[in-house]
């Protein structure tokens, strides 16, 4: 039977006003509690989760809003489930901010556990996350109108292996779940075999020299010892259903290959492959090793008392940043969050991210990625003066008007032809990118897309534009602070869905502990004005 307590039906007395000093109790009440229970807590997705329970029948729930929000205090407290399950019942400040009796709270780490999986399965966190942000904003009157974009890299609990361990891991589980199902099957494989993956994950192959040659040794045979299993197995109905079993095939197809006839270990799986048999959503970025990652837009207007993340995308961490924009924005435009100027760093820099950015009425600013062109020469597509409607060009960098202009629209180039008068006598002529032909004349050849990217690199030499964006370098700060405080840095659990559920309301959390300090401080700048 459900058991819900509207949190917007106010009490006569406030049973915690009497029970605290009132020291205590102002401090409550300018606290992050005060604000979770008064704007945070009536957000809860009640009705989502009521659907896991008749309306009538059998025991009460837990009251609804009270457990919901257990869910998400827990994540960004970085809570084990025993510690959500006391907080719930010994501390008066949780219990103020889930709006439950201060005496009288029983709550067992079973429960817990079920609740926090029902949100888990249900996907509500993207639910949580937003719509809490969005009720931040509005009640902070905050702008969103510019905003900053950045990645930040997140390790789920699971433990960093090698390739060789990692696909001797993948063996192991493979015959723990076979000999559980049919041990006359894993007793008829060789002695050898099954001794040589009998040590725990930790200890696999702990015997084995540490020279390069022996590990290479190591690594062939351990994938000869998947592929005879694969061969062995793959026929047979009992087995090749396995979980087990289909990712031993999934890990020997990542990590090797056949050629010839002869197995060989890929030299460069790449960073979309399984990291640890344990969390198979995890992947690998080439720089900051293997887990997952999260794009996040803040906000970073300065007339912002605080900034909040209003917008939170959790991936794993091979996704590249590049393909992160667009995502981003329909994010945002869901939300009704969508910024008028968007920072970003290099990898979100291409010109197609610009060019959506504009096609959205979103200026991206950042620099441009990859090499410059014509680095060997100081003038650049940018420097001629061509219309805009037409594409014609009108002159070149010292005014000499060209011969002609051809266009192919279909290919979004334009040519450019110089006359020999022009360009012999022309004091800048080894600056300029300009090639002679076989008549004597001179010609250049450049893209709509060089053309906007030569001019965004004039752009970002400028001393304005430097200024302008040392906005964006402070996601860094939010980044670490983030990780700090919430525990975002290594989760305590493993497993995509765990893992997404986790980021979105750690990310939640921040923002509730933002707009707190927020309030905070224009209470006492209020004080100081009255004071004053």
């Amino acid at each position: 039977m459900q058991y819900v307590n509207n949190p917007r039906q106010t009490r006569l007395i406030d049973p915690f006003e009497n029970i605290l000093s009132p020291l205590a109790y102002r401090q409550l009440k300018i606290g992050w509690q005060h604000l979770f229970r008064e704007t945070v807590l009536e957000l809860m997705p009640v009705e989502a989760l009521k659907k896991n329970f008749d309306p009538t029948f059998g025991q009460p729930t837990k009251e609804l809003y009270s457990m919901c929000g257990l869910a998400f205090i827990m994540e960004f407290m970085d809570w084990t489930i025993p510690e959500a399950a006391n907080a719930y019942m010994f501390r008066t400040d949780i219990q103020y901010a889930l709006n439950l009796d201060p005496e009288n709270q029983s709550m067992s780490e079973r429960t817990v556990e079920r609740y926090k999986k029902l949100v888990v399965e249900d996907d509500l966190a993207a639910q949580i996350m937003n719509d809490i942000t969005m009720a931040l904003v509005e009640k902070l009157d905050l702008s969103v109108e510019v905003q900053r974009l950045d990645s930040t890299h997140v390790f789920s609990d699971m433990a960093q292996f090698g390739r060789t361990r990692m696909m001797g891991v993948a063996v192991k589980r493979f015959f723990t779940q076979l000999k559980r199902h049919d041990e006359a099957a894993f007793e008829s494989l060789p002695e050898s075999l099954r001794t040589r993956y009998q040590p725990s994950a930790h200890l696999l192959f702990g015997d084995v020299k540490k020279d390069a040659e022996s590990r290479r040794l190591l690594r062939q045979q351990v994938a000869e010892d998947m592929h005879d299993l694969i061969e062995r197995f793959s026929a047979d109905a009992k087995h090749n259903a396995r979980s087990t079993f289909t990712l031993l095939v999934r890990v020997f197809n990542e990590q090797c290959e056949i050629v010839a006839d002869k197995i060989e270990i890929r030299e460069h799986p790449g960073g979309d492959v399984v990291q640890n048999t344990s969390d198979q959503g995890a992947t690998r970025d080439g720089k900051k090793g293997p887990g997952y990652q999260v794009q996040l837009a803040e906000t970073c207007d300065a007339a912002n008392d605080v900034q909040l993340i209003v917008a939170a995308i959790p991936q794993t961490a091979a996704e590249s940043d590049a393909n992160a924009v667009e995502p981003v924005l329909d994010v945002l435009t869901e939300n009704d969050a969508m910024p008028k100027v968007l920072f970003t760093d290099t990898l979100y820099g291409s010109d197609e991210n610009v060019q959506k950015c504009e096609s959205k009425g979103v200026e991206m600013v950042g620099p441009t990625p990859g090499q410059k062109s014509g680095d060997a020469y100081a003038i650049n597509s940018d420097d001629f003066v061509i219309a805009e409607d037409s594409h014609e060009v009108e002159c070149c960098p010292r005014g000499e008007t060209p011969l002609e202009t051809i266009r192919d629209d279909a290919r979004e180039t334009t040519l450019v032809v110089m006359s020999a008068t022009s360009c012999d006598t022309c004091p800048q002529r080894a600056e300029c990118p300009v090639k002679c032909r076989p008549d004597g004349n001179y010609e250049y050849r450049f893209t709509d897309k060089q053309r906007r990217l030569d001019s965004r690199r004039r752009e970002e030499a400028t001393d304005v534009f430097r200024e302008r964006y040392r906005k964006r370098s402070g996601i860094e700060a939010t980044n670490s602070m983030l990780k700090r405080v919430t525990g975002m840095g290594r989760l305590r659990i493993r497993g995509s869905p765990g893992v997404f559920h986790s980021i979105l309301l750690k990310v939640a959390g921040w923002n509730l502990f933002q707009a707190a300090r927020a309030l905070v401080m224009r209470k006492a700048r209020r004080f100081t004005l009255a004071a004053g």
